[in-house]
C-alpha cells in the first residue's frame, strides 16, 4: 500500500497526530452504533408489516452485498479518509473532493435535523412541553453536546459510540421483554396475512428508510490509521455489527406493529408511541380514544427509556461525525478543500475545525428549519430525513462504483478479501442508491405532511442539495495554494 501515495499536501504532517485507539472490539460496537438507527424504526412500521418483509429483501439484496464491497474496499485501500481515498484513487482530486462536502454536510443536516427533532420530541412526550424557543434551546443544547463528545480524543470519545450501542442493546431488549408482557396481558393487534405481502407502493416508500437503516459500513474506514489490524478488524466488524443490527433493528418493528394500531403510527413518534403503550403494564392506562397515561413504576420507566432514546440518536450522530469530520478533515489537508479545515489536534488527534464547523451549520439547520416549519415537528422530520438520505446516498454513486473502477486501475494492489460477484454487487448497491436519490427528490407520492405542497416539498430537497454541491467545489477552489505546494515539491524532487 505504500507504493500507492494516495494523500499529499499538508495530510503527511497531520498524520503524524494521530494515535492507535481502536481494537477489533471496539470498532464492532462503533458500527453497531452507527447501523441501529433508533430515529427510522417508527417510519418503517408506519408502513405496516410489509415492512418487516421489505427489510429481509433488502438485507440481502443491498445490506449483504454492501458489505462485501466496503470490506474490499477497506482491507485493499487501509489509509484514513477511507471513502474520500477510494474516490480520489478511482476519479481524481476534484471529484473526490466534492464527493466528500456530500459525505460530510449530510451530518449537521441530520443532527440539526431530524435528530435533534427526535430527542426534543421525546423530551416533550415524556416530560414537558416546550414551545418554539423551548425546542431550540433543547435542540443547541442537544448539537453542542455531540460536538464536545467528537472533540474529544478517540481513546476517550470512542467511548460514547460504545455507550450507544449498549443503550440501543438495553433499551430495545427491555421494549421486546415489555411488548411479550403487554401483548400477555392486553393482546395485540391483529396482523393479517395479507398485510405482509409486499407492494410497489411499499417499496418506493421504505427502500430510502431501509437502506439508510443500513448504511455506515465505511465509518471505520475513515479512521483507519488509529486501528490496529484494520485489514483484520474491518471483516470482523462488518460481520458481527451486521448480523446484530438486524435482528435489533426487526424486533422493534414488530412489537410496534403488535402493540400501536396502525392507523396511529407516525414517522416520527411511531418508537415513542409505542413505548408509552407497552410501559402502561407496569403503571398507566390508556383511554378510548388512545392518549397513553403512564403512572407509578410505568412513569419511572418511561423516563429511563426516554433517556434511553435521546442518548441513543445523540450517539448515532457522534458515530456518523466521528468519521465524516475526519474524511472532511483528510480531503481538506489533501487540497481539496480549505487548509484550515484540514488541521488536526495535537493534543486530541481529532479535526476540531470540522467539528466545531458541523455544529454551527447544525445550529443553523435547526433554527431555520423550526421557523419555517412553525415548529411542526413532523413536517420538519419529513423534509429532513428525505434529505439527509438524499445527501449520503448521492456521495454513494460515486463511493460505490470505485471498487470496480479500482480493480482496473489498481490490479496489483493487494486485496486481502475481494468481493464475490463484483459486477452484480456493484449493480445492486449503485442502482438502489440511485433509485433512492430519485424517488425522495420527486416522490411517487407526497409524504402526508406535505400532502398538496409538491413544490414546496421539491425545494426543500433541490435547493440544499445545490447549495451544498456548490459549496464542494467552493471548498476545491480553496485548497489550490496545498496542491501548488504540491506540484513545487514534485518539481523540486525531480
Amino acid at each position: 500500500m505504500s507504493e500507492v501515495q494516495p494523500l499529499s499536501g499538508n495530510w503527511l504532517d497531520e498524520r503524524t497526530h494521530l494515535r492507535k485507539s481502536l481494537r477489533r472490539t471496539d470498532v464492532t460496537f462503533y458500527l453497531l452504533c452507527t447501523l441501529v438507527g433508533l430515529d427510522t424504526i417508527g417510519s418503517v412500521a408506519a408502513s405496516g408489516p410489509q415492512g418487516l418483509v421489505w427489510m429481509v429483501i433488502l438485507a440481502v439484496v443491498f445490506f449483504l452485498p454492501y458489505g462485501f464491497l466496503t470490506t474490499e474496499l477497506g482491507t485493499a485501500f487501509p489509509v484514513e479518509g477511507g471513502p474520500y481515498v477510494w474516490t480520489k484513487l478511482a476519479y481524481g482530486r476534484l471529484a473526490a473532493g466534492v464527493n466528500q462536502v456530500l459525505y460530510w454536510l449530510s451530518n449537521p443536516l441530520w443532527m440539526g435535523g431530524t435528530l435533534a427533532i427526535i430527542a426534543v420530541t421525546t423530551f416533550e412526550t415524556f416530560f414537558l412541553p416546550l414551545g418554539v424557543v423551548g425546542k431550540i434551546v433543547a435542540g443547541l443544547v442537544f448539537i453542542w453536546i455531540g460536538v464536545a463528545a467528537v472533540a474529544a480524543s478517540l481513546h476517550v470519545g470512542k467511548w460514547v459510540p460504545i455507550a450507544g450501542a449498549y443503550a440501543r442493546i438495553v433499551l430495545l431488549g427491555f421494549f421486546m421483554i415489555s411488548v411479550v408482557v403487554y401483548a400477555v396481558k392486553n393482546g395485540v393487534q391483529p396482523l393479517s396475512g395479507t398485510d405482509f405481502i409486499p407492494t410497489w407502493s411499499g417499496f418506493v416508500v421504505l427502500v430510502p428508510v431501509l437502506i439508510f437503516n443500513y448504511v455506515g459500513f465505511e465509518l471505520p474506514s475513515t479512521a483507519t490509521e488509529e486501528m490496529t489490524d484494520p485489514q483484520r478488524t474491518v471483516p470482523f466488524a462488518i460481520l458481527r455489527a451486521g448480523v446484530s443490527a438486524f435482528f435489533l433493528y426487526g424486533g422493534p418493528i414488530l412489537g410496534i406493529l403488535l402493540v400501536v394500531p396502525a392507523a396511529q403510527i407516525q414517522g416520527l413518534g411511531g418508537f415513542i408511541d409505542a413505548a408509552k403503550q407497552v410501559l402502561t403494564v407496569y403503571g398507566g392506562s390508556v383511554a378510548a380514544d388512545g392518549t397513553v397515561t403512564l403512572t407509578g413504576a410505568g412513569a419511572v420507566l418511561g423516563s429511563v427509556c426516554a433517556a434511553g432514546l435521546i442518548i441513543g440518536v445523540l450517539t448515532s450522530g457522534v458515530s456518523w461525525a466521528i468519521g465524516a469530520h475526519r474524511a472532511q478533515a483528510v480531503a481538506c489537508a489533501d487540497g481539496a478543500g480549505p487548509a484550515y479545515l484540514g488541521r488536526l489536534s495535537e493534543k486530541h488527534g481529532t479535526p476540531i475545525r470540522v467539528n466545531v464547523l458541523s455544529g454551527v451549520l447544525a445550529s443553523v439547520v435547526l433554527v431555520t428549519a423550526l421557523n419555517l416549519t412553525g415548529g411542526d415537528s413532523e413536517k420538519y422530520f419529513t423534509a429532513g430525513l428525505a434529505l439527509v438520505i438524499c445527501t449520503t446516498f448521492i456521495s454513494y454513486l460515486l463511493t460505490f462504483p470505485s471498487m470496480l473502477v479500482l480493480r482496473h486501475r489498481m490490479p496489483d494492489v493487494d486485496r486481502p478479501f475481494r468481493a464475490p460477484f463484483a459486477w452484480l454487487v456493484t449493480i445492486l448497491t449503485t442502482g438502489l442508491v440511485a433509485f433512492t436519490v430519485v424517488v425522495l427528490i420527486w416522490p411517487f407520492e407526497l409524504p402526508s405532511a406535505f400532502e398538496g405542497q409538491r413544490t414546496e416539498y421539491t425545494l426543500s430537497q433541490v435547493v440544499p442539495l445545490l447549495i451544498v454541491i456548490g459549496i464542494g467545489f467552493l471548498f476545491y477552489a480553496l485548497g489550490s495554494p496545498t496542491r501548488e505546494r504540491d506540484r513545487e515539491l514534485t518539481s523540486t524532487s525531480a
